[in-house]
C-alpha cells in the first residue's frame, strides 16, 4: 500500500536524573559528595532515503522516541548518553509540527538533527563548593524536544508527466527509463506515482487526473501536491483524443484549481500513440497547438523514443 501522508509522534531522548552519593575510602567513613551527572538524553536525526514506500512501514508504529540517558552514578561517574535515533523518510518528504506549524523539508539523503535530547542533571558533587562542602542537592534530567507532526509526501523530480488516465504515462516512462510501472487498457491503471532516471534526470508518473480532480472526483487532487515540485510538466495527450486541445485545457485548469503556481513552470506537450491515427489526423492535431513545443511519440518505434529523449535531454539540461 502506498502511503504519502501520516502523523507520528516523534520524541528525543530525556536526560538522566543526577544522584546523591557519598565518596567512602577505605580507612575513611566519609570522603565528599560523589553523585554524578545524569547523561544526555538521544538526539533524533531524519535521514532522506529514495525508498518511496518507506512511510508505508510507518502506519502501524508510529510513536518513535530516541533513548533516556542514564542517571548519574556514584563515584562521580555520569550516566551514559541515551542513544541516538535515525529516522529514514523519503526525500521529498515535508515534516509540519502540528502545534507550531513549523516545518522541515527532507531534501538529502545525509542525516540532519531533528530533535535535541535533553541534558542530564546534576549529582550532588557538581555542587561541592567551600561553603557547602556536603550538597544534598540533584538535579532531574531535562526532557528532550518531542511533538507530533504531520509527514507530507512531495516527489522530486525533474519532468511531471500529467493527462487523462490512459494517456500512455507509464508506458512512456517504461520506454524511457529502467521503470517497470504497472500499464493497462483501462482507466487508472497507476494508483501510485511512478519514478524513473533517465541519464541522471528523475522522471515522475503522476496519476491520471480527470475534469474535476481537484474537487476530489476521480482520484481526486491526492497526487497533484507531486507536482508541486517538478521543474518541469510534460503534458501527456493520446492521439486517439478527438480534441487534443480540450484535453490539454482540462487538465491545465485542474492544476490551476490546485494551485496558479503551478502554471509557472516550464511545460512541453507530448502526443502519444502516434501510432494509432494517420498522418493527416496527427497533423490536425499540432495545428490545434500554436506557439507550444510540442512532440510526438510511439512507444512502439524505438527510433521516435529516441528522438524524443534526447530533446527532452536537451531541455532539462537548460533549466
Amino acid at each position: 500500500m502506498f502511503v504519502d501522508e501520516i502523523t507520528l509522534k516523534i520524541s528525543a531522548g530525556s536526560g538522566g536524573d543526577g544522584i546523591v552519593s557519598w565518596m567512602h575510602e577505605k580507612g575513611k567513613e566519609y570522603a565528599g559528595p560523589g553523585g554524578g551527572d545524569g547523561g544526555r538524553g538521544g538526539n533524533v536525526y531524519l535521514k532522506g532515503t529514495p525508498d518511496l514506500s518507506r512511510l508505508a512501514e510507518y502506519r502501524f508504529h508510529k510513536d518513535f522516541a530516541a533513548e533516556k540517558g542514564q542517571n548519574g552514578k556514584s563515584g562521580e561517574m555520569h550516566g551514559a548518553a541515551g542513544r541516538d535515533l535515525i529516522l529514514e523518510l523519503p526525500i521529498g518528504s515535508v515534516v509540519k509540527n502540528i502545534e507550531t506549524g513549523k516545518t522541515v523539508e527532507i531534501l538529502h539523503a545525509e542525516p540532519a538533527l531533528f530533535l535535541s535530547g535533553g541534558r542530564g542533571g546534576y549529582g550532588n558533587a557538581h555542587f561541592k563548593s567551600s561553603k557547602n562542602i556536603n550538597p544534598m542537592q540533584s538535579t532531574p534530567g531535562k526532557p528532550g524536544e518531542e511533538g507530533e507532526f504531520f509527514i507530507e509526501l512531495k516527489l522530486v523530480a525533474d519532468v511531471g508527466l500529467v493527462g487523462l488516465p490512459n494517456a500512455g504515462k507509464s508506458t512512456l516512462l517504461n520506454a524511457l527509463t529502467a521503470a517497470k510501472a504497472k500499464v493497462g487498457n483501462y482507466a487508472f491503471t497507476t494508483l501510485n506515482p511512478n519514478l524513473g532516471e533517465m541519464f541522471g534526470f528523475i522522471i515522475a508518473d503522476i496519476p491520471g487526473l480527470i475534469e474535476g480532480a481537484s474537487e476530489g472526483r476521480g482520484l481526486g487532487y491526492k497526487f497533484l501536491r507531486h507536482v508541486s515540485r517538478t521543474k518541469m510538466i510534460l503534458y501527456c495527450i493520446s492521439c486517439e483524443e478527438e480534441n487534443p486541445k480540450k484535453v490539454y485545457d482540462t487538465v491545465k485548469n485542474e492544476l490551476k484549481q490546485y494551485d496558479p503556481e503551478l502554471l509557472k513552470k516550464p511545460e512541453a506537450i507530448l502526443l502519444t500513440k502516434a501510432d494509432m491515427v494517420d498522418e493527416k489526423i496527427l497533423k490536425s492535431h499540432l495545428k490545434l497547438f500554436k506557439n507550444k513545443k510540442v512532440f510526438t511519440v510511439s512507444v512502439l518505434d524505438d527510433a521516435s523514443v529516441k528522438v524524443f529523449r534526447d530533446e527532452l535531454v536537451k531541455i532539462l539540461k537548460m533549466l
